[in-house]
């Protein structure tokens, strides 16, 4: 196990609960002190990612992680509850348990960094001024439930952490939002809480159907679960492809689906982003619908390794859907924002493809489009942000001649749009192919993926049609006094920018970051199903 630790306190720990130091901070500022809320927002994400990218740094390729505790890295480990007496069982222990792997800590990474470009987009944000100090201090907590589902390995305290997210966005799209706002968060709300229903459901069931061989006892930790020695003889879920452990695989489906979001459980998406301020809707498609393959990856794939062979075409066919569904939605958008929602839930539909495939190469390329749809979304969102601070209206018809006026804001917009598209030389080209070559080395998958395919034409074809709505043309009279991108704006998209060139010209850090662990799962699932992946 490789551990770190800042003042005898774990740097995943460090990591997690920093911002919700910081929120305590700013509610004890007083409320008209809007420069110093601000900065120390800011200040403590920005220590934040500063661990991040140490722990990055530090981080160790050659561990797997994944099932074997003694190879996952940076470990926080002991009991936090620990409950005796009960008649109907001896003991309960839930564990204080964090750690990363190859799968986790990109996304650890991801986190800090779009949680950094958040808070600092907050500054000059139209709307952010109404109660500003709660705004930053629910952006603060809602970074440190984000960030908790990625290193926990309690699935006790992942739940707590997927819980913590929903309060603060619910407020943060129902009172900073636009006009159908409380429309948005109930529906965000509502939607997200059926499918943690159906996750905490899973949990319990889980809990009552293992007892750890070293301790007798039941147990939430993740490492244990993925063990079938540490399952009760006949209880619920022991056994192999049983009709109790498809059917928990489908409900952590629908509650992970919910999050990510997949066909047709996607409707909740597109109006929380139009409703949703722009660091918000950066947060939500930067990290938020991460947080659902993540929990595939981590959850559904490694506890249900046989339900997870057994159902990986099904969830090839989502991924196609999301592709191709969602392209044609973006296509017919006139909302510059909405147009992005849909591309996301299309951008999301190449993950769930690799995924899907059980293949290194698969696998490998989804986890590194859930790295980059992050960093491109967010640049996409921000761009969006930049020309409706000004204009006041997302209208892409109402546009038009752009590029001479705004030169620099064309000229960022050009890199984060072709990324999008999946252009050779940027990130998102890297990852797409990989996960379009994993699934297709699948043979039962091949059609599936030709038809996926149909996705990179039609994100062509809405994001240069939407280059052209903007930017080509005469300009409007009534937008002659728009200015040019400004340096605070810059500095939120620079750094993405240079992150998308860099990643799409040298891969290989993170790529070296994730493949051994992706290895190592993809090994634990063809192991336990005695099944060889690469033909099915």
């Amino acid at each position: 196990m490789h551990e770190l630790k800042l003042l005898n306190i774990g740097i995943l720990s460090w990591i997690t609960f920093l911002p919700v130091l910081g929120m305590v901070v700013v509610l004890l500022l007083p409320k008209d002190k809007e420069k110093q809320i601000k900065w120390t927002s800011l200040g403590f994400v920005f220590v934040q990612l500063v661990l991040c990218v140490v722990a990055f740094a530090l981080f160790n390729n050659s561990m797997p992680g994944i099932n074997k505790l003694d190879s996952m890295q940076f470990v926080e480990k002991f009991k936090w509850i620990d409950v005796s007496g009960f008649t109907w069982t001896n003991r309960i222990i839930i564990e204080y348990f964090m750690a990363v792997d190859g799968i986790s800590m990109p996304m650890v990474l991801l986190t800090g960094i779009i949680s950094f470009i958040a808070v600092l987009a907050s500054f000059k944000t139209t709307g952010v001024d109404k109660a500003l100090k709660g705004y930053f201090a629910l952006l603060l907590l809602l970074d440190t439930g984000m960030m908790g589902t990625f290193v926990t390995l309690d699935f006790f305290m992942f739940f707590i952490f997927w819980e913590i997210m929903l309060l603060p966005m619910y407020f943060l799209i129902g009172i900073w939002g636009g006009p159908r706002k409380i429309y948005a968060a109930i529906k965000f709300f509502l939607y997200t809480l059926f499918g943690s229903a159906f996750i905490l459901v899973v949990m319990l069931a889980l809990y009552f159907s293992s007892k750890d061989v070293t301790t007798g006892v039941h147990t939430f930790n993740m490492i244990s679960l993925m063990d079938p020695a540490n399952y009760i003889p006949g209880s619920l879920l022991a056994g192999s492809l049983t009709t109790a452990r498809l059917l928990a695989y489908v409900a952590l489906f629908i509650g992970f689906a919910i999050k990510v979001p997949i066909f047709p459980f996607h409707t909740w998406l597109p109006d929380a982003h139009v409703e949703a301020l722009t660091p918000i809707s950066v947060l939500l498609a930067g990290v938020l619908l991460k947080i659902g393959t993540y929990g595939m990856l981590r959850i559904s794939f490694t506890i249900f390794t046989d339900a997870t062979i057994y159902i990986a075409y099904a969830l090839a066919v989502f991924g196609m859907i999301n592709i191709v569904y969602g392209s044609l939605c973006a296509m017919a958008q006139s909302d510059f924002k909405k147009l992005i929602a849909y591309s996301s839930i299309a951008h999301m539909g190449y993950v769930v493809l690799g995924m899907s495939s059980l293949t290194t190469q698969g696998i490998t390329g989804a986890v590194f489009q859930m790295f980059n749809h992050g960093t491109i979304t967010a640049m996409l969102f921000l761009i969006v942000g930049v020309l409706y601070d000004r204009a006041h209206t997302r209208d892409l018809d109402s546009f038009g001649g752009l590029a001479n006026k705004m030169p620099k804001y064309f000229g960022i917009m050009i890199v984060a749009f072709f990324a999008a598209l999946g252009l050779p030389g940027l990130s998102g080209f890297i990852s797409e192919a990989l996960a379009f070559l994993g699934a297709f080395s699948v043979p039962s998958l091949r059609v599936i993926t030709l038809i996926s395919t149909l996705g990179i034409v039609l994100t062509a074809a809405y994001m240069l049609w939407t280059l052209q709505k903007l930017f080509y043309g005469d300009l409007p009279e009534k937008w002659s006094g728009l200015t040019d991108i400004s340096g605070r704006e810059l500095a939120t998209l620079i750094p993405l920018a240079v992150i998308v060139i860099f990643l799409g010209v040298y891969p290989s850090p993170m790529l070296n970051t994730m493949s051994t662990s992706v290895n190592q799962l993809v090994d634990l699932i063809s192991k336990s199903t005695n099944l060889p992946i690469m033909g099915w």
